[in-house]
């Protein structure tokens, strides 16, 4: 079987693409690649109009299976081949759009899913989704990101302590340290005073030293769905008198003034605190992501909803416990076990790419009452109950094993993929 593979971005173009719209589907395409390489030839493609029929033309004469997987949401996903095409897509909202709008017919994701006739997902809450708007049995399935075999190795290297102490990390790029910061250079226009970042500056090396009690999170700040904000506000009023407690936030963006300056600003406005909390903005090697790895306690996330939440999935399979909600894709992966559960209501919302902002589906709202007792309980876990902190990592471990592994990724996909063509093979016999 050839497997034909594709993302919007690529290696070539990731560095400008970061934080932009869809960028993280050439991530899952790496992640993936390995278990499909054992399913079948892999070739990756760079201009699918003119590379994917010829491929699988040639196939055809050769009386060799062939699908296209194009990483990208359906109404990103060409029709026109002649080639099975299936879209390989996260989604984090309640429905599908199950209309169109913008002058595009695909942007009714019914009428790409509809052409191509199966589709690969990440997480049971999508899948559920797509067979409430196409019918129950439409071949589709979950396939997370397999991230875990990576962590979970990189995990059994490192010490599982809930306290990190004196964790040096060399950091190129800006670090903003709200112990050194001036934060009145952040403040409101009319008042500000002292020296803030300089954004325009190149990249300089930083060392960053972290003790106590460590929650990281890793996401784009421009993304709308990361709820960044209680995030920070709840842990500086949680941990307002509490000094070993520090809040790590990886940023991933193309643009530093961009990323860091609404962050900073929110720094200001939750002042005074003697909590720490530490923006990283640059690139870290392996060794020193391993080190920011091995030095939290706890990895963060307060999102509007997740397709799947590839940082999450690493620094659990790490044997990271989490502060997080049960919603969406983490439904399947997030327990009581392995996580500081936050509460959530569901509010109305609209579709991410719909310019008419119309509501048509629902997002979910972090508790933020709830989100301080999490914060809360956990730091108590970490400074007083070792054991149970233990237990938490061993059983993050063994939930990630089970969703994102590579095992759990290659049956799922060979069995679909049997199925698949079997269901094709009846459709088109030969003549």
């Amino acid at each position: 079987m050839l497997i034909i593979i594709h993302s919007e971005t690529n290696q070539h173009t990731i560095a400008q693409n970061l934080g932009r719209s869809e960028y993280s589907y050439y991530f899952v395409l790496k992640e993936y690649r390995p278990v499909l390489e054992r399913l079948g030839r892999v070739v990756e493609v760079s201009d699918p109009q003119t590379e994917v029929d010829a491929l699988y033309l040639d196939c055809l004469a050769r009386g060799e299976d062939c699908v296209f997987l194009s990483f990208s949401p359906p109404h990103r996903t060409p029709i026109n081949f002649a080639c099975p095409t299936l879209p390989v897509f996260a989604w984090e909202f309640s429905t599908i759009p199950n209309e169109p709008f913008a002058g595009d017919p695909l942007n009714d994701w019914r009428t790409v899913l509809r052409a191509s006739g199966a589709a690969i997902t990440h997480s049971s809450y999508t899948v559920d989704a797509v067979r409430e708007a196409m019918d129950a049995d439409y071949p589709i399935v979950a396939v997370p990101a397999p991230v875990w075999d990576r962590f979970s190795e990189r995990g059994a290297q490192l010490q599982r302590q809930p306290l990190a102490h004196q964790v040096r990390l060399k950091i190129k790029g800006l670090l903003a340290d709200s112990r050194e910061l001036d934060l009145r250079a952040f403040g409101p226009a009319s008042s500000r005073e002292g020296v803030g970042i300089d954004f325009a500056a190149p990249p300089s090396e930083h060392e960053l030293v972290l003790d106590g009690v460590i929650y990281t999170s890793v996401f784009n700040p421009g993304d709308g769905r990361k709820n960044w904000e209680d995030m920070l506000s709840a842990f500086c009023v949680t941990f307002r008198e509490v000094e070993d407690a520090t809040l790590v936030l990886k940023l991933t963006h193309h643009d530093a003034e961009e990323a860091l300056t609404d962050i900073l600003h929110h720094l200001y406005k939750n002042q005074s605190y003697r909590c720490r909390v530490v923006l990283i903005y640059g690139y870290l090697a392996d060794a020193d992501y391993e080190r920011l790895v091995q030095a939290t306690s706890y990895v963060v996330n307060t999102s509007y909803g997740e397709g799947q939440c590839l940082p999450l999935m690493e620094f659990m399979s790490c044997g990271k416990p989490a502060v997080a909600p049960r919603t969406t894709a983490m439904i399947d992966y997030l327990d009581a076990d392995n996580a500081f559960l936050i509460d959530s209501t569901d509010e109305l919302t609209a579709w991410p790419h719909d310019p008419r902002r119309a509501f048509r589906t629902l997002r979910y709202v972090t508790n933020w009452a709830s989100l301080c007792r999490a914060y809360q309980s956990s730091y108590d876990v970490a400074k007083g109950d070792p054991d149970r902190y233990a237990q938490m990592s061993v059983h993050a471990v063994a939930s990630l094993k089970k969703f994102c592994s590579q095992a759990t990724a290659e049956q799922r996909l060979k069995v679909f993929f049997e199925h698949l063509f079997e269901h094709r093979a009846v459709e088109t016999p030969e003549a």
